[in-house]
């Protein structure tokens, strides 16, 4: 084994939002090459934007993602509003974060019972493992349920919600009708509690790496929709400043764009991000609980990301319960604005990581021109990073073992790329 020579691709991922594939090369005992290969077709949303009256934008960047869609909707407006000089406050801003929390919820859910807990259980599937761990997987469907019904509560449905708008809200609830969450947030708060524990208690891989890690900062609250982008290697920037500090380039081999650091080069952005830069803003429950469960302040091991987004489940459960016992209702849904040229920043914190938007429009509202950064885009060098060490350290495993490994490590960021259910061939030369 000291002298492998092989090639091991994996032709479509499984368990992955969208279409890519793994590559590694490993000639004379030496990692050569480990590739994320996305090759799903682009969608050239930014250019679709161009020409739209940019009250539109909502709506339409909800349909980049059917998992994650609050995350451009929520982008989207904070550039908006950003543009013609609004600031939700009070209770819609509440509601913003209530709706963020469900995303959050049903997002990290699927991934973690659905998508990455198989590869920890030795299964091949969610459907699988239920077979033997039936109260665990329905555990996870009744934790996803709720966030989905929290989206259609506050957004008017699950997939791409059309209650949202520039300045607000087409429609929100009255004390009484929200106050009917609150059953369910509690049992979702329990069980978020057990999540943490099992997932904690899972065999994982020993690999750690030094990464940058980059996420927003509110002093106040953990981040979700708004803050200053920080890093903890001293960056600590205005969102507008995006640009002077991140670049996307292409390379060949993916037709999403690769991001970097300026000076840096590759960083991570996603859940062991934000609670690097924001674990003393979690609540005390979620701070005692990842304390006793051993990951401390800190956590350097992508294969534990899972009990990060368990943590983070935990907080927006009780984020929503907080929002549901003390809000009151606004005075309108909306506020008003009027259309002006200009130029605006929107960053909020997707589940899989900061989601950038920059949108410039002319004098009566209609975009000139439009930039999106999703968070895989962010991550993709530093998954690449990963595979090379994590092959490097795990030579010596069989073929099907190392494949399992590096499969599982991408997974470890749950990329965005669309929905797979099953694995593939995989081919060595």
């Amino acid at each position: 084994m000291d002298k492998r020579t092989e090639v091991i691709q994996v032709d479509v991922l499984a368990r992955v939002e969208g279409e890519g594939a793994l590559y590694l090369k490993m000639d004379g005992g030496e990692v050569k090459e480990a590739q994320l290969r996305i090759f799903e077709p682009p969608r050239f949303f930014e250019a679709f934007l161009r020409g739209r009256d940019f009250r539109e934008t909502p709506d339409i960047t909800a349909r980049i993602c059917g998992i994650c869609p609050v995350a451009y909707q929520m982008g989207a407006c904070h550039a908006a509003e950003q543009i013609v000089g609004i600031h939700p406050e009070g209770p819609l801003r509440e509601l913003r974060r209530l709706l963020y929390c469900g995303e959050w919820i049903e997002s990290h859910v699927l991934h973690i019972y659905m998508l990455h807990a198989p590869d920890f259980l030795g299964y091949e599937s969610a459907i699988a493992m239920a077979e033997h761990h039936a109260e665990v997987v329905e555990r996870g469907l009744r934790l996803k349920k709720i966030g989905n019904e929290l989206m259609s509560f506050i957004g008017g449905r699950e997939v791409h919600p059309i209650n949202i708008k520039v300045g607000g809200f087409y429609k929100v609830p009255t004390v009484k009708e929200i106050r009917t969450l609150r059953e369910r947030l509690l049992w979702g708060r329990d069980a978020a509690i057990e999540t943490v524990r099992w997932t904690a208690a899972l065999d994982f891989p020993d690999f750690n790496r030094d990464y940058e890690f980059v996420s927003l900062r509110h002093p106040d609250e953990y981040p979700l929709n708004e803050g200053r982008l920080v890093s903890n290697r001293g960056l600590d920037i205005d969102i507008s400043d995006f640009g002077d500090h991140f670049e996307e380039e292409h390379v060949e081999r993916s037709n999403a764009l690769q991001a970097i650091h300026k000076g840096h080069g590759p960083y991570m952005v996603g859940p062991l991000a934000r609670y690097h830069n924001n674990f003393d803003l979690l609540t005390p429950t979620c701070q005692e609980l990842a304390r006793e469960v051993g990951l401390g302040e800190s956590c350097t091991n992508p294969f534990q990301s899972i009990v990060v987004r368990s943590i983070e489940v935990l907080y927006a459960y009780e984020e929503a319960l907080r929002i549901v016992d003390a809000y009151t209702e606004p005075d309108a849904p909306s506020l008003d604005f009027t259309p002006r040229a200009g130029t605006g920043h929107g960053c909020t914190e997707a589940p899989r990581g900061i989601c950038y938007h920059r949108y410039t429009t002319d004098d009566n509202g209609i975009l000139l021109d439009a930039q999106i950064v999703p968070p895989t885009s962010q991550n993709q060098k530093s998954v690449e990073e990963d595979l090379l060490h994590l092959a490097r350290q795990s030579m010596h495993l069989p073929t099907e073992d190392l494949t399992w490994r590096c499969e599982q490590a991408i997974r470890n960021y749950d990329p965005c790329i669309s929905c797979a259910t099953h694995f593939l061939k995989i081919f060595v030369e």
